[in-house]
């Protein structure tokens, strides 16, 4: 099975130079707590979450409104491609204990796969149990 099967098409996207307070009501608009960050032309820069802006921007006692989204996003998002195997997805969530994967092609996002598009499909159980484990193993360790 490919991303492309399992990923989620319609993405919520914010601009690299919108302030934090417009990714926040985005966040909450539509009950998510990541959204990629794509330039002008759709091109992926980063990845933006809800602990981003408590920790690089609330947390310092900087504006939100003055405060741009590429200010405080991460950078050097990991990714995937529409083509690739599942598996292979699942994998990278599973190494890199992230719940979601932005999927670009030719550096343009065209959907994001996340840990409960995997869970929604019973074949890709095992991948997505696997990869849940090892996200949630510094949480359980503690």
């Amino acid at each position: 099975m490919k991303v492309c099967d399992l990923m989620s098409e319609q993405v919520i996207s914010v601009g690299v130079s919108e302030p934090v307070t417009a990714a926040a009501r985005l966040m909450k608009a539509h009950n998510v707590g990541a959204l990629p960050v794509c330039d002008g032309q759709g091109r992926l820069r980063g990845i933006v979450t809800d602990r981003d802006l408590v920790t690089r921007c609330v947390a310092r006692g900087a504006s939100p409104i003055h405060v741009t989204v590429g200010d405080v996003m991460s950078r050097g998002v990991l990714t995937a491609e529409p083509f690739e195997e599942v598996s292979s997805a699942a994998g990278k969530l599973r190494s890199e204990r992230v719940r979601r994967l932005p999927v670009v092609r030719e550096g343009r996002l065209v959907g994001f796969l996340s840990l409960c598009d995997l869970a929604r499909d019973l074949s890709c159980d095992v991948e997505a149990a696997s990869a849940l484990s090892e996200i949630s193993r510094n949480v359980l360790n503690k």
